[in-house]
C-alpha cells in the first residue's frame, strides 16, 4: 500500500519581535494618551480590568509591528511615536495607507490576521491588550466597545479626507493638509486650543511624505521652501516645524472652511 502523502510544511515569516517592557510602571490617569485613547471612557473598576490583560512592547524605528496575513495576538493603542500601514501588491509595488499616531488604535478585535503591514517610523512604544481578553472584555464593558466605534468611524472620517488630498489636491495642498493634520492631533493630545502659533515635530522623513502623498522627494521639498518662503511655516531643525498662525496653514490645504457653496 503506497504511503500517503505527506504535506510541505507551511512556510510564514517570523513574527515582528517588539521588545515586551515587563517593568513598567504606568498609571492609567496619569497616561498621556488617556483621554483619547480605546479605554477614555472606562470608569476605575473598568480600568482595572484593563490593567489585568494589559503590557507594554516597545520598537525601534524601522521594525515591523506587524505583517499582512499574519495573525496578531495582541490590540494595542500607541502611547509614544508613530508607524505606518501600508499595502504591498504582488509585484512587489507598495503603497502608504495610512500613519498611526499616538491614541490610534492597532489591531482588529474578531479578526486575528491584520491586512496590513505596521511598521514604526519612529520609536514606538504600545500599549498592548492580549486579543481574547480583550474581546471578552468588549462584550462585558459598553463604554470600551461604545469608544472603539468612534474611534472606528473617526478612522473612516480620516480615510474619506485622505482620499481627498490625494485625489484632488495640489502638491502645496497636500503638503499643508500633512501638517495640519499633524498639528490638529497634537493639539488635542496636550488639550491645546488650535488656534494662533504652535510648533509640531514632523512623524515621517521627507522622503515618507512623499511616499505618503503621491509626489516626488523633490516637490516635497520644493513645496516645504515654498510655505517656508511665504511665512507660512518656519522650519526649526530637520523635523520641527513652527506655525506662527494656524489660520494661515489652514488656509493653504484648499478646504471649504465655511462649509458654504462654492460659487
Amino acid at each position: 500500500m503506497p504511503r500517503p502523502a505527506i504535506a510541505p510544511p507551511k512556510l510564514s515569516r517570523p513574527a515582528p519581535e517588539g521588545r515586551v517592557l515587563r517593568n513598567v510602571e504606568v498609571d492609567c490617569v496619569d497616561c498621556p494618551i488617556r483621554h483619547r485613547a480605546v479605554c477614555a471612557r472606562c470608569d476605575a473598576a473598568e480600568l482595572a480590568r484593563l490593567e489585568e490583560i494589559k503590557y507594554y512592547r516597545s520598537y525601534e524605528a524601522g521594525r515591523p509591528i506587524a505583517f499582512a496575513g499574519d495573525e496578531m495576538g495582541f490590540v494595542a493603542s500607541v502611547v509614544r511615536g508613530v508607524a505606518t500601514i501600508s499595502q504591498t501588491m504582488a509585484d512587489g509595488r507598495k503603497q502608504m495607507v495610512g500613519l498611526l499616531l499616538p491614541s490610534d488604535f492597532v489591531g482588529r478585535p474578531g479578526r486575528a490576521a491584520t491586512p496590513y503591514d505596521v511598521t514604526a517610523v519612529s520609536d514606538v512604544t504600545l500599549c498592548c491588550f492580549r486579543r481574547k481578553p480583550f474581546e471578552a472584555l468588549m462584550a462585558q464593558t459598553p463604554h470600551l466597545a461604545e469608544r472603539l466605534l468612534d474611534m472606528s468611524l473617526d478612522e473612516l472620517d480620516a480615510a474619506r479626507e485622505w482620499m481627498l488630498v490625494l485625489g484632488r489636491k495640489t502638491a502645496r495642498e497636500k503638503i499643508a493638509s500633512l501638517l495640519a493634520i499633524v498639528a490638529r492631533r497634537e493639539a488635542t493630545l496636550s488639550l491645546a486650543a488650535l488656534r494662533g502659533g504652535l510648533a509640531i515635530d514632523l512623524p515621517l522623513t521627507r522622503e515618507a511624505m512623499a511616499d505618503y502623498l503621491g509626489l516626488t522627494l523633490e516637490t516635497v521639498s520644493r513645496q516645504i521652501s515654498a510655505l517656508r518662503r511665504d511665512g507660512i511655516i518656519v522650519l526649526e531643525g530637520t523635523r520641527r516645524i513652527r506655525v506662527p498662525d494656524i489660520r494661515a496653514l489652514l488656509a493653504e490645504t484648499g478646504d471649504d472652511m465655511d462649509g458654504g457653496l462654492v460659487a
